[in-house]
């Protein structure tokens, strides 16, 4: 099935033919659903903190960031904007010329609102020889679009989100970027500095590099901190094979393999090689202005110091454990701590000797941790936040998207959609073990968590193949803890008329 060419293509991209094989195996068989328990909720699964523990948790990473530990903020930037234009992208092949859909007009309604008007205004003068006043004043919507979304104006529909103009303030406009730079300084810095890292598709690399150079003096200034910012790719050896509805692998029109980005997944391994004590995870997307930042930064700190606090006790039970010299009291102690905080469970522990005990305690508590704020669920597209069995037999907690239930299982849909919060990528994570050792993430991956999609390429239609997602079985083998934080910290823009919404303007 493979050729000698087809084997010479996936050793360029550093994958084994045995990962392939694997890959195509998987295309034929498809990945099991997961099995659940119950969807977690407020005291089953989900702590909801009192404005006394806020306060306390607030203090504990204070206290944290003192001791000079490695803290890096860590921003998935690579996705490209097209999505949010998709609709103005419809406007432009249409075939009326005034906006017409509720879409259409409200953009226009709103246009002079959005950040990035001036930069559009200018971009019609130097095109089109008009302002966009004077291109709606002749009914020329689509010449405004086409300034918004092509090269030869702001380009927005090729460009990122981390690079749009999103928010606008008395001294300018800022990027998503800059709001990271600024929610850095202040949530995730240490001793003065602040390191964040932005994973980018290589052809925005240069891009972001210029727009980070031209801003961090100002923002460094403003806030009085140093910035260590550093970029990733995706690597190549994460992409996975493309498949025909046949399931055998799918060819472009020169006769080679179509490879295609494993998804989101893909980033552990980037995410494996960050020098760091404490990983703050948050999309690029989710930002708002300084004058909304106070709940952000709050919970934000809430999160870590329940991160920091747990991992302190998870640090002196294994010390403990690794000394031999425990009570049988004491062993009780760490059960219910594992099961109640860390709401792990085995059904059969109370069979084990106390040997086999101890093992087990050892190797639930010597993982890596990660603490999600978790919101009230109002109908946005996001993973839930479940009690799920692993394959070990042991229940914890896990984030699932909708493609990991098994549709035909009305118990489980009705877990699904009557869920009380969802995760907005939301994460503090703790990557080292109690010896200061980092973990090696990749081991924590549950790889039978994957999802194949449909897509198409060239009108032909192909299978597409995902790797286990970031926060979804990319950290399956995690110590996971959910934390209902208030639903102003969330604020994502999946349309560009979303800029148009209370809380970005």
């Amino acid at each position: 099935m493979l050729s000698q060419d087809d084997l010479k293509q996936i050793a360029s991209k550093g994958i084994s033919e045995e990962q392939i094989k694997n890959q195509l195996d998987e295309f034929k068989t498809g990945f099991p659903f997961l099995r659940l328990e119950a969807a977690a909720g407020i005291g089953h699964g989900i702590m909801a903190l009192t404005d006394d523990e806020c306060k306390q948790y607030e203090a504990a990473w204070e206290n944290y960031k003192e001791q000079g530990k490695q803290i890096v903020k860590f921003v998935p930037a690579s996705g490209a904007a097209s999505r949010m234009f998709k609709d103005l992208f419809a406007f432009l092949d249409a075939d009326y010329d005034v906006p017409t859909t509720d879409f259409e007009k409200h953009f226009f309604d709103g246009l002079k609102r959005f950040a990035f008007y001036d930069a559009l205004d200018k971009a019609c003068l130097n095109n089109e020889g008009k302002s966009v006043c004077d291109l709606i004043a002749d009914g020329n919507y689509k010449a405004i679009v086409a300034n918004l979304l092509e090269s030869k104006g702001l380009n927005y529909g090729q460009l990122p989100k981390g690079l749009l103009l999103f928010h606008k303030y008395d001294d300018g406009v800022r990027t998503p970027v800059e709001e990271h730079l600024v929610e850095g300084a202040l949530y995730a810095s240490s001793k003065g500095k602040s390191r964040i890292h932005f994973t980018v598709s290589h052809e925005h690399l240069h891009l972001f590099k210029s727009m980070v150079e031209a801003k961090l003096g100002y923002y460094s200034e403003k806030f009085n901190v140093d910035y260590d910012i550093s970029f990733s790719e995706q690597k190549p050896s994460t992409d996975t094979i493309a498949a025909n509805p046949d399931n055998t692998p799918f060819r472009t029109e020169d006769g080679k393999l179509l490879f295609r980005p494993g998804g989101h997944g893909a980033l552990i391994e980037n995410l494996n090689e960050i020098e760091a004590d404490i990983v703050f995870i948050k999309n690029i997307d989710n930002v708002v202005p300084d004058r909304l930042k106070g709940d952000t930064v709050l919970y934000k700190q809430v999160i870590a110091g329940v991160l920091v606090t747990i991992q302190e006790k998870v640090f002196e039970y294994l010390n403990l454990l690794e000394t031999g010299n425990y009570s049988h009291e004491q062993l009780e102690s760490i059960i219910r701590f594992v099961q109640n905080d860390l709401c792990c469970r085995k059904q059969d522990i109370k069979h084990l000797e106390d040997a086999e005990l101890v093992i087990y305690l050892k190797n639930k508590l010597n993982r890596p941790i990660r603490v999600c704020g978790v919101v009230k669920n109002v109908g946005e597209p996001g993973g839930g936040p479940f009690l799920t069995y692993n394959h070990d037999g042991t229940v914890s907690l896990q984030i699932l998207e909708s493609s990991q239930i098994d549709k035909s299982n009305k118990e489980y849909v009705e877990m699904f959609t009557k869920g009380t919060h969802f995760n907005p990528v939301d994460l503090v994570c703790a990557v080292k073990d109690y010896k200061g050792n980092a973990f090696d993430l990749p081991k924590y991956v549950d790889k039978t968590t994957g999802f194949i999609s449909s897509k198409s390429k060239n009108g032909k239609e192909l299978k597409a193949l995902e790797l286990p997602g970031l926060w979804n079985g990319a950290m399956s083998d995690w110590n996971t803890v959910f934390v209902e934080v208030p639903l102003t910290t969330f604020n994502p823009v999946k349309t560009v008329n979303d800029l148009l919404r209370e809380q970005h303007q």
